[in-house]
């Protein structure tokens, strides 16, 4: 029962910081203060505390805003739900300070990635300081990694940064912005110095690979056509999420498989 209670808490937590994350996936690439009192996208009226419980006020509301009635989308109990779950899944294996104060990082980097999942998908735009938060959870989590920890490691991180965007820098170039964005370039920067060049390709193929798929099922179902722009920066987030946490296993499978 105490366990239960603990995980309890603990997704509260996370919802309550996925509901931050919404305010910022809609303010920042509006431009739009973060200060201040959550307000009705709609008729901008101010919103009361007890229609801001995270999940819950979305459901109780029948998903429609209190003060217009307006529709709501489901992006906001999807991402509390999901940032909750996943502080579940991070701090279940954190029974230890220096365990603790790396999940915290992770969970920073996994928000920062939510943040750019949602926003690019939406507003097809990344947001400078949210490129600048993830890459400085980044620089910490190799840091407070006493196996990682110094100049040189963290000069070899960069350098991975730097050949793994190496790909999606030419894209953006030769394309003239018309298939990369500049944000996706910084993304993959960071996604090579996060995981290092070896991780960072595998990553960087698996986003191809993903985004492909997205783009052929699209086209299919007539919701896309072949020159209409598909955001880049969520398959870069699923190729990172995906060898964040399973980046050892994938490594050695392929390297069973090629024999090297």
């Amino acid at each position: 029962m105490e366990k239960i209670l603990i995980k309890l808490f603990v997704f509260v937590i996370g919802a309550s910081t996925g509901s931050f994350l919404n305010v910022l996936i809609d303010r920042l690439p509006k431009e739009e203060s973060i200060n201040g009192r959550s307000h009705c996208d709609f008729c901008g009226k101010k919103l009361n505390w007890y229609d801001l419980f995270p999940v819950l006020s979305f459901f109780i509301l029948k998903g429609r805003t209190r003060c217009c009635k307006k529709k709501l989308s489901f992006q906001y109990p999807i991402v509390e739900m999901i940032t909750g779950g996943i502080y579940v899944l991070v701090f279940k294996d954190s029974p230890y300070i220096e365990s603790l104060t790396r999940s915290v990082l992770i969970l920073s980097i996994l928000s920062s990635l939510i943040i750019i999942f949602i926003s690019d998908l939406k507003y097809h735009l990344i947001s400078d300081y949210i490129l600048l938060a993830l890459f400085v959870f980044s620089l910490l989590s190799k840091i407070v990694i006493p196996a990682e920890a110094g100049i040189q490691a963290i000069g070899l991180n960069v350098l991975s940064g730097l050949i793994v965007a190496l790909p999606i820098f030419l894209i953006y170039h030769i394309s003239k912005e018309r298939a990369m964005g500049l944000g996706d370039v910084y993304l993959s920067a960071i996604m090579g110095f996060l995981l290092g060049w070896q991780k960072g390709f595998i990553a960087l193929y698996i986003s191809f690979v993903t985004g492909a798929i997205f783009g052929l099922i699209a086209i299919i179902f007539k919701n896309k056509k072949l020159k209409s722009k598909i955001a880049f920066g969520p398959f870069l987030v699923i190729g990172t999420v995906v060898m964040l946490f399973w980046g050892e296993k994938i490594t050695e499978m392929i390297k069973k498989i090629y024999e090297f």
